[in-house]
């Protein structure tokens, strides 16, 4: 197991995500749980949405076994490149120029009244989707030299630019603080940009996007990219459930009162540190060399690198689940509770995050098995899977939200994330999983847990006090 590049990735994302919370922590002082938050966070949910579809995976899980098996790489990497970049401006130049209806297509809860003034918001955070899918190809060809810091690192920028631009005009009126959001978003995406062109510079990269396109009307690839297309839309799907589940959550959320996107927004903030740090990261790293691996028919290898990560996974995700459910309170309290955040905003968050740390344990080890999913070419399969697993959460959602509000919609999300689970590891196969799972090393998890658990109840318990 590559565990430099994996503690490299975790290094890099742990930064990103620390500067997001900083990020975040301003927000809420700036923001709170409002109108204008929600406002928001509707107009970002999208380009961020595609954002974590692109960046975490889905995209390089579709591209990286064509990239690899081509035989004419810059050709088709550069044919690639500007079939998406030419759809994707396509598609901001019309969100541009009409966003009321996608913004009401995000927010269906709310009146045109408020989707006219969300819609201008909308159309600025759009074209970081453009950006991202530069950034995004770009790592890619990184990932294939197996360099991954530059990526891991980059997303900083855009929390940087934000956080610059809440110093600036926190103390201005909501609208103003929404705007100068939404434009650093812009300029986050650009300087990502940057940060890749510059990267790619260093490895001499340029040169495989610089000879296919000077190669492009001759060299035939059609096949190449017939394959590429059987494999991109199901690569998509099978790695987006968590980020549809979400996404659809916050059309739910807008049903729901004012301040649940919100408190959506902030808990999946905090969930989704341990989920990228720990088993985004590690993910990402063993990816290209399972793909070598599987591709040279060295399947022991590939496995063998599979048995480590999944111990690796197994205890850092069980003890942040532990963490974060008996610790929800003083997290978000110590995160948020400050400004515009009050208390019973603080307490609304917490339950949300409680119901989403459930899902914490399924949806990292089903995104490591789903590695040899999409290494052997099983797109498909993982769609399928991803399909019943978000059919799971839309049902719980629309059940539990009547009960629970937005924490309804958290624990909907965390069950299709164990049905998720579930199903992955039935198609890799159960004889491999439990083979793996029968050792001393379960003994060692299980003792850890029951310790850890008395022992982090107490820290609850005294902390609350202090707190409250």
């Amino acid at each position: 197991m590559r565990l430099k590049s994996i503690f490299t990735n975790s290094f890099g994302i742990l930064f990103s995500r620390i500067t997001g919370l900083g990020r975040d922590v301003l927000m809420a002082s700036a923001l709170g749980a409002s109108v204008w938050s929600d406002m928001f966070f509707v107009a970002f949910k999208l380009p961020n949405l595609f954002r974590r579809i692109f960046a975490e995976g889905a995209f390089t899980q579709a591209f990286m076994p064509s990239f690899v098996a081509s035989r004419q790489k810059g050709v088709f990497a550069t044919a690639i490149f500007l079939r998406f970049l030419l759809f994707l401006t396509s598609i901001s130049l019309l969100i541009t120029l009409f966003p009321e209806p996608i913004t009401k297509a995000l927010a269906w809860g709310w009146d045109w009244e408020q989707i006219g003034l969300t819609a201008p918001l909308t159309a600025i955070n759009f074209w970081y989707l453009d950006l991202i899918f530069i950034v995004t190809f770009l790592a890619t060809l990184l990932q294939y030299k197996e360099h991954f810091a530059t990526t891991a690192m980059s997303t900083a920028l855009l929390n940087i630019a934000m956080i610059i631009a809440l110093l600036i005009y926190m103390k201005e009126d909501p609208k103003s603080v929404a705007y100068a959001l939404s434009f650093a978003v812009v300029a986050g995406g650009i300087l990502q940009v940057v940060s890749h062109l510059i990267t790619i510079k260093q490895f001499n990269l340029q040169r495989i996007l610089l000879g296919g396109w000077k190669y492009r009307k001759i060299k035939n690839i059609e096949e190449e990219k017939n394959s590429f297309n059987k494999l991109f839309l199901p690569a998509i799907w099978g790695n987006s459930t968590p980020q549809i589940s979400a996404f659809v959550d916050t059309i739910l959320a807008t049903f729901l009162i004012s301040g649940s996107v919100s408190y959506l927004f902030y808990a999946n903030r905090v969930f989704q540190l341990p989920l990228a740090v720990i088993a985004i990261a590690t993910a990402t790293a063993l990816f290209p060399a399972i793909s070598k691996a599987i591709k040279n028919h060295q399947e022991d290898k590939a496995y063998a690198n599979l048995d480590k990560a999944f111990w690796l996974l197994a205890f850092l995700l069980s003890l942040s689940t532990l963490g974060g459910i008996l610790l929800a309170e003083p997290i978000v309290w110590l995160l948020f509770e400050r400004g515009k955040f009050t208390q019973v905003q603080t307490l609304e968050t917490v339950s949300v995050l409680q119901m989403y740390m459930i899902g914490l344990l399924p949806f990292g080890l089903a995104k490591l098995f789903s590695l040899f999913l999409y290494a052997s070419y099983k797109h498909l399969k993982a769609a399928k899977i991803s399909l019943y697993s978000l059919i799971t959460s839309i049902t719980g959602s629309l059940i539990l939200m009547q009960f629970m509000g937005a924490s309804g919609l958290a624990l909907a999300g965390s069950i299709g994330g164990w049905v998720l689970f579930i199903l992955t590891v039935k198609e890799v196969g159960f004889d491999r999983f439990f083979a793996i799972l029968w050792s001393k090393k379960l003994i060692y998890l299980l003792v850890i847990s029951v310790l850890l658990t008395l022992l982090l109840i107490y820290i609850n318990i005294w902390l609350t006090g202090l707190i409250r």
